[in-house]
Protein backbone atom coordinates (compact mmCIF):
# COMPACT_ATOMS: atom_id res chain seq x y z
CA UNK A 1 0.00 0.00 0.00
CA UNK A 2 1.26 3.42 -0.98
CA UNK A 3 0.90 6.09 1.70
CA UNK A 4 0.03 9.69 0.84
CA UNK A 5 -0.63 12.90 2.72
CA UNK A 6 -4.38 13.34 2.41
CA UNK A 7 -6.37 16.37 3.46
CA UNK A 8 -9.88 15.72 4.73
CA UNK A 9 -12.68 17.92 5.99
CA UNK A 10 -14.71 15.94 8.51
CA UNK A 11 -17.45 17.49 10.63
CA UNK A 12 -16.18 20.93 9.65
CA UNK A 13 -12.63 20.28 10.84
CA UNK A 14 -9.58 19.89 8.60
CA UNK A 15 -7.38 16.82 9.01
CA UNK A 16 -4.21 15.64 7.30
CA UNK A 17 -3.69 11.88 7.28
CA UNK A 18 -0.76 9.80 6.15
CA UNK A 19 -2.77 6.95 4.64
CA UNK A 20 -3.40 4.85 1.57
CA UNK A 21 -5.78 6.79 -0.73
CA UNK A 22 -7.68 3.53 -1.34
CA UNK A 23 -8.39 3.05 2.38
CA UNK A 24 -12.13 3.10 3.11
CA UNK A 25 -13.20 6.29 4.88
CA UNK A 26 -14.71 4.07 7.59
CA UNK A 27 -11.28 2.94 8.79
CA UNK A 28 -9.81 6.42 8.58
CA UNK A 29 -12.53 8.01 10.70
CA UNK A 30 -12.67 5.16 13.23
CA UNK A 31 -9.06 4.00 13.50
CA UNK A 32 -7.04 7.06 12.57
CA UNK A 33 -9.28 9.85 13.88
CA UNK A 34 -11.04 8.06 16.74
CA UNK A 35 -14.57 8.97 15.61
CA UNK A 36 -16.22 5.68 16.50
CA UNK A 37 -19.89 6.58 16.09
CA UNK A 38 -19.91 5.27 12.52
CA UNK A 39 -20.13 1.50 12.77
CA UNK A 40 -18.73 -1.37 10.75
CA UNK A 41 -21.52 -3.74 9.82
CA UNK A 42 -21.11 -5.84 6.72
CA UNK A 43 -18.22 -4.25 4.81
CA UNK A 44 -20.19 -4.56 1.57
CA UNK A 45 -22.46 -1.49 1.75
CA UNK A 46 -25.56 -3.59 2.38
CA UNK A 47 -26.49 -2.87 5.99
CA UNK A 48 -26.17 0.92 6.28
CA UNK A 49 -24.46 0.93 9.68
CA UNK A 50 -21.56 2.93 8.25
CA UNK A 51 -23.64 5.63 6.56
CA UNK A 52 -22.02 9.08 6.46
CA UNK A 53 -22.72 12.19 4.40
CA UNK A 54 -20.39 13.29 1.61
CA UNK A 55 -21.32 16.81 0.52
CA UNK A 56 -24.72 16.24 2.13
CA UNK A 57 -25.47 12.97 0.36
CA UNK A 58 -25.59 9.62 2.18
CA UNK A 59 -22.68 7.30 1.40
CA UNK A 60 -21.44 3.98 2.74
CA UNK A 61 -18.13 4.64 4.46
CA UNK A 62 -17.05 1.01 4.03
CA UNK A 63 -17.17 1.40 0.23
CA UNK A 64 -16.00 5.00 -0.09
CA UNK A 65 -12.25 5.51 -0.38
CA UNK A 66 -10.27 8.41 0.99
CA UNK A 67 -9.43 9.56 -2.54
CA UNK A 68 -13.15 9.75 -3.32
CA UNK A 69 -13.74 12.29 -0.55
CA UNK A 70 -10.80 14.58 -1.33
CA UNK A 71 -12.08 18.16 -1.52
CA UNK A 72 -15.51 17.17 -0.18
CA UNK A 73 -17.29 17.70 3.13
CA UNK A 74 -17.69 14.54 5.18
CA UNK A 75 -20.16 14.41 8.06
CA UNK A 76 -20.28 11.58 10.57
CA UNK A 77 -22.86 11.00 13.29
CA UNK A 78 -20.64 13.02 15.63
CA UNK A 79 -21.10 16.07 13.40
CA UNK A 80 -24.79 15.63 12.56
CA UNK A 81 -26.82 18.71 13.52
CA UNK A 82 -30.31 17.26 13.58
CA UNK A 83 -31.59 17.94 17.09
CA UNK A 84 -35.26 17.57 16.11
CA UNK A 85 -34.61 14.21 14.49
CA UNK A 86 -32.55 12.99 17.44
CA UNK A 87 -35.32 14.08 19.83
CA UNK A 88 -37.92 12.26 17.73
CA UNK A 89 -35.68 9.16 17.91
CA UNK A 90 -35.76 9.37 21.71
CA UNK A 91 -39.48 10.19 21.89
CA UNK A 92 -40.30 7.10 19.83
CA UNK A 93 -37.89 4.82 21.71
CA UNK A 94 -36.21 3.84 18.45
CA UNK A 95 -32.89 2.45 19.71
CA UNK A 96 -32.75 -0.98 21.22
CA UNK A 97 -29.30 -2.45 20.81
CA UNK A 98 -28.33 0.82 19.11
CA UNK A 99 -25.79 -0.62 16.71
CA UNK A 100 -27.51 0.55 13.52
CA UNK A 101 -28.72 3.87 14.89
CA UNK A 102 -25.92 6.12 13.61
CA UNK A 103 -26.50 4.90 10.07
CA UNK A 104 -30.28 5.11 10.46
CA UNK A 105 -30.05 8.71 11.69
CA UNK A 106 -27.66 9.70 8.90
CA UNK A 107 -29.99 8.26 6.25
CA UNK A 108 -33.05 9.87 7.86
CA UNK A 109 -31.32 13.26 8.05
CA UNK A 110 -30.38 13.05 4.36
CA UNK A 111 -33.99 12.17 3.52
CA UNK A 112 -35.38 15.12 5.50
CA UNK A 113 -32.85 17.41 3.87
CA UNK A 114 -34.09 16.40 0.44
CA UNK A 115 -37.78 15.96 1.34
CA UNK A 116 -38.73 17.98 4.44
CA UNK A 117 -42.23 16.41 4.45
CA UNK A 118 -41.64 12.88 3.09
CA UNK A 119 -44.49 10.51 2.44
CA UNK A 120 -44.40 6.83 3.42
CA UNK A 121 -42.98 5.75 0.06
CA UNK A 122 -40.14 8.29 0.24
CA UNK A 123 -39.31 7.19 3.79
CA UNK A 124 -39.30 3.51 2.84
CA UNK A 125 -37.15 4.10 -0.25
CA UNK A 126 -34.63 6.21 1.67
CA UNK A 127 -34.36 3.78 4.57
CA UNK A 128 -34.48 0.45 2.70
CA UNK A 129 -30.69 0.09 2.74
CA UNK A 130 -30.46 0.40 6.53
CA UNK A 131 -30.95 -2.86 8.39
CA UNK A 132 -32.06 -3.11 12.01
CA UNK A 133 -31.64 -6.49 13.69
CA UNK A 134 -34.02 -5.40 16.44
CA UNK A 135 -36.78 -4.62 13.92
CA UNK A 136 -37.59 -1.07 15.01
CA UNK A 137 -38.66 -0.05 11.50
CA UNK A 138 -42.14 1.11 12.59
CA UNK A 139 -40.62 3.34 15.27
CA UNK A 140 -38.02 4.66 12.83
CA UNK A 141 -40.76 5.68 10.42
CA UNK A 142 -42.76 7.30 13.25
CA UNK A 143 -39.69 9.24 14.37
CA UNK A 144 -39.04 10.52 10.85
CA UNK A 145 -42.66 11.62 10.56
CA UNK A 146 -42.48 13.34 13.96
CA UNK A 147 -39.27 15.16 13.01
CA UNK A 148 -40.88 16.18 9.73
CA UNK A 149 -43.99 17.55 11.48
CA UNK A 150 -41.88 19.37 14.09
CA UNK A 151 -39.75 20.96 11.36
CA UNK A 152 -42.93 22.08 9.60
CA UNK A 153 -44.23 23.72 12.80
CA UNK A 154 -40.88 25.45 13.37
CA UNK A 155 -40.84 26.73 9.78
CA UNK A 156 -44.45 27.96 10.11
CA UNK A 157 -43.63 29.74 13.38
CA UNK A 158 -40.64 31.47 11.78
CA UNK A 159 -42.80 32.63 8.86
CA UNK A 160 -45.34 34.16 11.29
CA UNK A 161 -42.55 35.90 13.24
CA UNK A 162 -41.00 37.37 10.06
Amino acid sequence: MSQSQLGLKINGKDYTLDADPNMPVLWAIRDLLGLTGTKYGCGAGLCGACTIHVDGEPARACLTSLKQVQGKRVTTIEGLKADGLKQAWRDNNVPQCGYCQAGQLMSAAALLSQYPQPDDTQIEEAMVGNLCRCGTYTRIKAAIKQASATAERVASTREVEA
